[in-house]
């Protein structure tokens, strides 16, 4: 768990990050312009406010903040719009609202009707997110004065003249309530959104964002509108362009169209609720259906703004880190628990540390409980040492830096920061994070660590309660007045992602030891560089039966070397600043890796090291397993799980058991992993692993000769002792099946409908299905199948379909899947039938195409412009023996493409009479809910 960020407890815990999406018609006032009103006016230049690092404010005056983050050798442009209104601006009876709002931005205005098609059309990759002090919306496009001009008038718009109409929100409310169904699934979610509602009295972070139920269902639809018109507004927001922009023109842009918004007379509300000392242990029992335990702890901390949060950052780190965190060593490591983990809210307003770990059921509760507390509570007594902090503070900062490298990111997060109080807190933080010392740390622990500041137990009396007293609210403008921050990462240039250019840089070749590469230099931001390695070997006969074997070989590989132990790898991967995976299967195994050019020699030692010499340490073998048994046995009772293995076995029964292919079940998953041992797994590693056949791919900011001479000299020599041919995928026509798994106490279930096909991607007819495709499950929530299921029904949050091909082999498939309400099954079913059933006998307009096309082309055009993307393409297209002309050709055949060739298509390859269902979801549950009338059949 992510010891600061609240990005990911939002998604996984509370289920409140949302993309948008669109449609609306109503009444409303005239759209604000996007140009400016009087031309023969001109505005006055605005001054900048302040600047950190490449970063500059400015307050236009209206009220809005902009911050604008020049990165020249992104190929993009991103807008972030946050608004500095969260759940926690909500009163009774609308808690979920800033959420359920910000679904209904995304339903339209007079002038964009249609919001998922106009951002498809224009290639974005936008999203809308929810959370306790804010509300933000984004979207990434690619680099252009147009793009700029349209995004910044389109936030402008939807500021003030989106629909909030009734009849959105009636429709809306089933989705948002599937999305918290869908959270309903998560013991875990749900274990900490009740810890967090018992250590909240009053302050309303012991509200989960998604709401209650019952207030999603019945809150009106004028409340919404008035929260709407309270805190939508330039005072109250803040807009960050970060990518490739002229500085200048974009300053003159948000002044023309955001800067335009006037500011409402009446301020700006504000809250004042403050939570009281906590006096004394609180516990909340959780009972669901699950198959593992859990603990969950939380402690009172100060506002994210504090100075001392730093050292709460810090402690957050030493105590929760894997495997160097006080807690790992004593409860994984002992056998105790299997997982343990560390996370904190950074927020405006006093927040929480807290501590988790989850047990298997056969582990016993109470000796794990007393550990867990014992090790946080009296942490203080142990003080901290000089190398638990510098290893802690090492993490945290490469997060930074890693962070500031990815100005899209980093536009993205700066909304966090401001909500906490200002934005330059990300720089300040960072540089106090660099002065914490270990006794700040103890200080930390002894002050907040306490029982009676703790949710977890059980309420007891005592004479002489010891209280953890916050500090005083401190003046974060005092704070950060005159900050200036370090100097400017290098710029990079500006790159072109297009086929022709990528090509026109690539060097190809072959180093003497038979590993083939691709290389791109190009100057990036950070001075960056990407590497991939794949490597193959075996054949089918050899790996027969030795999948979880090579499963274990791969996962051990970063867990240890004979020079280096997994903590000193880990140690010595944060100093260098490199993001490295390592993964791997009875096939082949690939590497990635990501950092700066002046650290990338002494990582690929270290790499080398790992690939070359691992220990396969019998402890932390045994770790390993004890955490893939947690993990599989997780997710043992999920309809996700259930769903999707019975699903792939049906479309997949071509491959025996022992076969690479083969897809287990769950109760064979578990033998095999409790079944494997290391000898096993080291014996797989010996007959099997060498760089005998491989690619290689680097993109980024490096010495191309100093590199390739690097590579040969680390893995020339190393061939693997096993031979080496291609294990080929089989077609099989399956014909229909339907499977019903009941998956009791889950408040939603999932839907996967599907075929197998004949199917190479260099086929005839594979760009008009990839385009058919794209329009009927795929873009941002412009699909068909999103319009009418999770738009016009409100059946489902999460809808799509997919269409894939193998490069080799005439392979493929075709999938469409959904979450939803286990009592919609039926109505569920028949959208997707009747959509896929359009879709292949009436086919496309040649508007939809033309406008789906568009956006397709600029979504491939800016996945190239990731270079850890485009290293992993140039590493397949080695192993096929491809250039990025087959892409050029693709996009050629894509860009002629009428709508009858690819209804032809799609005709000719998929029909629903053809598909295997699975449907996987409590049924059982929800007849004996509904009333006799509205029961869903027997058999969903």
């Amino acid at each position: 768990m992510p010891r600061r960020t609240p990005l990911f407890l939002l998604a996984t815990l509370l289920v409140a990050s949302t993309p948008g999406w669109a449609k609306g018609s109503a009444p409303a006032p005239k759209p604000v312009a996007t140009a400016p009103a009087r031309a023969a006016t001109k505005a006055p230049a605005l001054s900048p406010m302040t600047s950190v690092e490449g970063i500059t404010e400015y307050r236009m005056p209206n009220g809005l903040r902009v911050l604008l983050f020049p990165d020249p050798t992104k190929p993009t442009v991103t807008v972030n719009v946050t608004y500095f209104v969260g759940s926690k601006h909500e009163g009774y009876g609308e808690t979920g609202m800033a959420h359920l709002l910000e679904h209904l931005m995304f339903k339209g205005t007079p002038t964009t009707t249609n919001v998922p098609q106009a951002l498809t059309e224009r290639g974005a990759r936008p999203n809308g997110t929810t959370w306790l002090d804010r509300t933000n919306y984004y979207e990434t496009l690619p680099a252009s004065d147009d793009n700029l001009r349209w995004a910044l008038g389109f936030e402008a718009d939807r500021m003030v003249h989106s629909f909030i109409a009734k009849k959105d929100l009636d429709s809306e409310m089933t989705v948002v309530r599937n999305e918290l169904e869908s959270g309903e699934n998560n013991p875990r979610g749900i274990l900490f959104a009740r810890v967090m509602s018992t250590a909240y009295l009053w302050h309303n972070y012991g509200k989960s964002t998604i709401g209650a139920r019952a207030d999603l269902e019945h809150v009106p639809i004028d409340r919404l509108q008035a929260f709407y018109r309270r805190y939508y507004r330039p005072d109250n927001a803040m807009v960050v362009v970060a990518g490739r922009f002229d500085e200048a023109k974009a300053l003159a842009l948000v002044r023309d169209t955001l800067g335009k918004v006037p500011r409402p007379a009446a301020p700006v509300p504000t809250t004042y609720t403050q939570e009281p000392t906590q006096d004394g242990e609180r516990e909340v029992t959780l009972r669901r259906v699950g198959d593992t335990q859990l603990l969950t702890s939380v402690y009172h901390v100060p506002e994210g703004a504090h100075p001392e949060f730093a050292a709460i950052d810090v402690l957050t780190e030493v105590l929760g880190d894997v495997p160097s965190g006080r807690l790992y060593k004593s409860l994984v490591e002992t056998k105790q628990a299997s997982r343990a983990s560390a996370f904190n809210f950074q927020l405006r307003d006093p927040g929480v540390i807290g501590f988790s770990t989850e047990l298997r059921q056969d582990q016993p509760l109470a000796p794990a409980r007393d550990t867990l507390l014992k090790e946080v509570e009296e942490a203080a007594r142990r003080p901290f040492t000089a190398d638990e902090v510098t290893r802690a503070k090492t993490s945290l900062l490469k997060q930074v830096d890693l962070l500031l490298n990815n100005s899209e990111r980093a536009a993205i997060l700066l909304s966090e920061w401001a909500a906490i109080g200002d934005w330059r807190l990300l720089f300040l933080h960072r540089d106090r994070i660099s002065e914490v010392k270990p006794e700040d740390v103890t200080r930390a622990a002894a002050a907040y660590l306490k029982p009676s500041n703790r949710t977890l137990g059980t309420f007891l009396p005592t004479p002489q309660p010891d209280r953890a007293e916050l500090p005083s609210p401190v003046d974060v403008a005092k704070m950060v007045d005159g900050y200036q921050g370090r100097a400017k990462v290098a710029q990079g240039e500006a790159f072109d992602p297009s086929p022709a250019n990528v090509e026109a840089r690539v060097e190809r070749g072959e180093l003497p030891g038979g590993l083939r590469y691709a290389v791109l230099p190009k100057k990036t931001r950070g001075e960056m560089v990407n590497v991939v390695l794949d490597l193959h070997w075996g054949t089918e006969e050899t790996v027969r039966g030795r999948v979880d074997a090579a499963q274990y070989a791969s996962r051990m590989l970063m867990r240890g070397t004979t020079k280096h132990s997994r903590q000193q790898l880990m140690d010595a991967l944060d100093t260098l600043k490199a993001r490295v995976s390592v993964d791997g299967s009875s096939l082949e195994a690939s590497v990635s890796i990501e950092c700066p050019r002046d650290n990338l020699a002494e990582v690929l030692k270290l790499i080398a090291e790992v690939l070359r010499e691992p220990a396969f340490d019998a402890n932390e073998f045994a770790l390993l397993k004890q955490e893939r048994l947690t993990a599989l046995e997780a997710q043992r009772s999920t309809p996700e799980t259930q769903g999707g293995i019975a699903f792939w076995r049906a479309l997949s029964p071509q491959y025996p058991k022992g076969h690479p292919y083969y897809v287990p079940t769950m109760d064979e998953r578990l033998a095999s992993v409790k079944g494997t041992t290391l000898e096993e797994a080291r014996a797989f590693y010996q007959d099997f692993y060498g760089a005998s056949h491989g690619e290689l791919a680097v993109v980024g900011d490096f010495d191309t000769k100093q590199v390739l001479a690097q590579v040969q000299a680390l893995l020339g020599d190393w061939k693997s002792r096993a031979p080496y041919a291609r294990v080929p995928y089989s077609y099989v026509d399956v014909g229909a099946k339907a499977v019903t798994l009941e998956t009791p106490d889950k408040a939603n279930a999932y839907f996967l409908a599907g075929q197998s096909l004949s199917l190479r991607d260099d086929d005839a007819d594979w760009p008009a299905l990839t385009l058919g495709n794209f329009m009927l499950g795929g873009g941002f929530l412009n699909s068909r199948l999103a319009t009418r299921v999770r738009q016009q029904e409100g059946l489902s949050y999460g809808v799509g379909s997919s269409v894939r091909a193998s490069e080799l082999d005439a392979v493929g498939s075709f999938v469409t899947y959904a979450i939803y309400a286990p009592e919609n099954a039926a109505k569920l079913e028949s959208a997707m039938r009747e959509e896929l059933s359009r879709a292949t006998q009436q086919g496309f307009s040649v508007e939809e195409l033309t406008k789906a096309r568009a956006g397709l082309l600029e979504y491939r055009q800016t996945s190239r412009a990731q270079d850890g993307s485009l290293a992993h393409q140039l590493a397949s297209y080695l192993y096929l023996g491809r250039t990025l002309g087959f892409d050029a050709e693709l996009e050629r055949k894509l860009a002629k493409l009428t709508p009858d060739e690819v209804r032809r298509a799609m005709a000719a390859r998929l029909s629903w009479d053809r598909v295997s269902i699975v449907k996987a979801g409590d049924f059982a549950g929800a007849r004996k809910k509904a009333p006799a009338s509205d029961a869903p059949p027997a058999s969903p």
